[in-house]
């Protein structure tokens, strides 16, 4: 009988409903392992050391979860939130101890951040031993306090199964997020009773996820009314589900109303409709953002008024009546005081609009919606996006053109894409010019702005798609974070690939540098660059280059064809700049656009104050 079966077999003597089962010929690591089975988890990011070798040697004996063993364990975190996000499943990271847990921790910030459900298994010395500086020990618990959702140390062989158990309710619950199980080594080694998870409410932490029906009445009653309506969109939406999506575009689509959405929300309404203004905030688009200035009524669903979105606060949206919709009752009146509040998941709060809607018996002003897509489409028309490719096959490549050509040739393969990025300009460059249909598929560090987030985000995307495509869209200073992850992607022949923008610079550090700081260009040149071909081939993978027009579109149809990985170095223009951008500290209605744009908007703006 192999582990798997034994495992499986000895399952159905456990008590229900949460009650222990002694189960003396078990340790704790295959307590853990049970525990994981029964929360069906398939795959989990590691990288071993002594306080885990426990667990190891148990997932060693069996055969129903794969591990994933990654180079860094910073990266086994944001591979699990790669996986997480594209899937819509509980990432899980297993490290050991003390700086296993510690390099963990950015990776953890980052999905507190962007609320990504992940358990984090971390490695403990003998229960004996905390508090006296033993090898490889670290106050796991009291350094990922305020990097985590929740975290717990299991000092009792009993309560072990429980606590993992909650961990796994507390991540997905509510507002997902990272939790971390800090495990000492005793307690893996020494037996264990086993504890079904409980099918009971849990004790204290209960979300409230079905709004109330007189606060989404009053919402609909004010977005009926609105004469400017703006839908603001954000990861809320996609973290409730694929139905939170679609029933997004029957709102949208029923109203008539424009959307919007934030950098975490794309690809919860489709990015190509006409309703969809595209992206918001410091590098959203012109239309977006003076429609978010000049609203009468805003409807955030599922974001959370973040500050690359809002700008100057006092002057963000300032004529508008807001309404918002969160999960997380502590995010409303958090940072913008709102008029209606719908505590909620975003995805049940978007259905009961849309009966609210057919319920409430008033006619929208469809002459003041029909005005307003006036001033809107004015605004479209700057076209704030516009970029000047010289045509000639000689001719340096723009960043924004090597993205654009890379989204329309991605898509002529007729394959389901999934791209990550790294972060700077290259990731909003990447929001901007590729287009997303379809929730989970863009995957990118919002909150913390993470360098080093893409290739092993790109890592946990393809193990939980093998079939599809999957692209980090990369600059080559993000991708020197964590480029040893090449090697996890060699051993276990994941055919991601990596498409740099390679512009010798800290690119995004040094445009606030020219625009900022009087183009003194402190320490963000990169002096000595990898042969990124060569170390590909190093890594046992393809490398291929592109150094001008000529040569962009073979280099992107090669990556895309090729079946196993390959890092495309696409050399672009050093000095371009990404626009539009809403300077730190500034409002909406000061975006700077492109060099040859600024004029023409000012001038629109100022015609569009006026209309509205």
């Amino acid at each position: 009988m192999n582990a798997t079966t034994d495992l499986g077999d000895r399952r159905q003597h456990a008590g229900q409903d949460g009650t222990a089962v002694s189960t003396p010929s078990l340790n704790g690591a295959e307590v853990l392992l049970r525990v994981l089975q029964e929360q069906e988890v398939e795959v989990v990011f590691g990288y071993p050391g002594g306080a885990v070798l426990p667990i190891y040697d148990a997932l060693f004996k069996q055969n129903s979860i794969r591990h994933i063993l990654v180079r860094h364990e910073q990266a086994a975190v944001h591979a699990a939130e790669g996986y997480a996000r594209s899937t819509g499943k509980t990432g899980v990271v297993l490290v050991t101890s003390g700086p296993g847990a510690t390099n963990a921790v950015t990776g953890l910030v980052d999905a507190l951040m962007d609320s990504i459900p992940l358990v984090c298994l971390t490695g403990q010395v003998p229960t004996h031993m905390i508090g006296n500086d033993a090898f490889q020990e670290a106050d796991t618990t009291g350094i990922t306090r305020p990097a985590t959702k929740h975290n717990y140390l299991v000092k009792r062989a009993g309560d072990l199964a429980r606590t993992v158990h909650e961990a796994f309710y507390v991540a997905r619950s509510g507002r997902p997020g990272p939790v971390v199980v800090d495990l000492p080594k005793d307690i893996m080694v020494g037996p264990a009773s086993y504890t079904v998870a409980s099918t009971a409410p849990h004790r204290s932490y209960r979300p409230i996820t079905e709004p109330r029906i007189e606060a989404i009445r009053q919402a609909v009653a004010l977005i009926k009314r609105a004469k400017r309506p703006l839908f603001y969109t954000g990861g809320g939406v996609i973290n409730a589900g694929p139905a939170a999506s679609e029933a997004l575009g029957r709102l949208v689509r029923l109203t008539g109303y424009p959307c919007t959405s934030t950098l975490m929300g794309l690809g919860a309404y489709p990015t190509t409709d006409p309703q969809f203004l595209g992206m918001l905030g410091m590098h959203g688009t012109f239309e977006a953002n003076l429609a978010t200035h000049g609203c009468d009524v805003l409807i955030n669903l599922g974001a959370r008024f973040d500050d690359r979105v809002t700008g100057r606060l006092d002057a963000f949206s300032p004529g508008s009546a807001k309404i918002h919709v969160d999960i997380d009752p502590s995010s409303i009146n958090k940072i913008v005081p709102v008029d209606v509040a719908v505590v909620g998941d975003a995805g049940r709060a978007i259905e009961m609009m849309i009966e609210a809607w057919h319920e409430d018996r008033a006619e929208p002003d469809r002459e003041a919606l029909a005005t307003w897509w006036r001033q809107i489409e004015a605004w479209r028309g700057i076209d704030s996006l516009r970029y000047s490719q010289d045509p000639s096959p000689s001719a340096i490549i723009k960043p924004q053109h090597a993205v654009k050509r890379l989204y329309e040739l991605a898509r002529e393969t007729g394959r389901d894409s999934f791209v990550t990025t790294e972060v700077g300009q290259h990731q909003m460059w990447a929001a901007q010019y590729y287009a997303f249909e379809k929730p989970n598929r863009w995957m990118t560090s919002g909150g913390l702005g993470t360098m080093g987030y893409g290739l092993p985000a790109a890592v946990g995307v393809q193990v939980g798609h093998p079939e599809a495509l999957v692209i980090d869209i990369a600059g080559e200073a993000s991708t020197l974070m964590n480029i040893q992850e090449l090697g996890t992607i060699c051993q276990y022949r994941l055919p991601v690939k990596l498409f740099i923008l390679n512009n010798r610079y800290m690119g995004m550090v040094r445009q606030w540098q020219e625009l900022l700081h009087g183009s003194r260009y402190s320490e963000s040149y990169s002096e000595a660059l990898p042969d990124f071909v060569k170390l590909a081939e190093s890594f046992h993978g393809t490398g291929m280059r592109a150094t001008c027009l000529g040569e962009l579109d073979d280099t992107i149809r090669a990556m895309l064809a090729h079946d196993g990985p390959v890092i495309a170095d696409i050399c672009v223009d050093e000095a371009e700049n990404c626009f539009p951008m809403i300077p730190s500290g500034a409002a909406h209605n000061e975006m700077i656009l492109g060099p040859d744009q600024n004029e023409q908007a000012a001038r629109i703006t100022v015609e569009g104050m006026m209309l509205v």
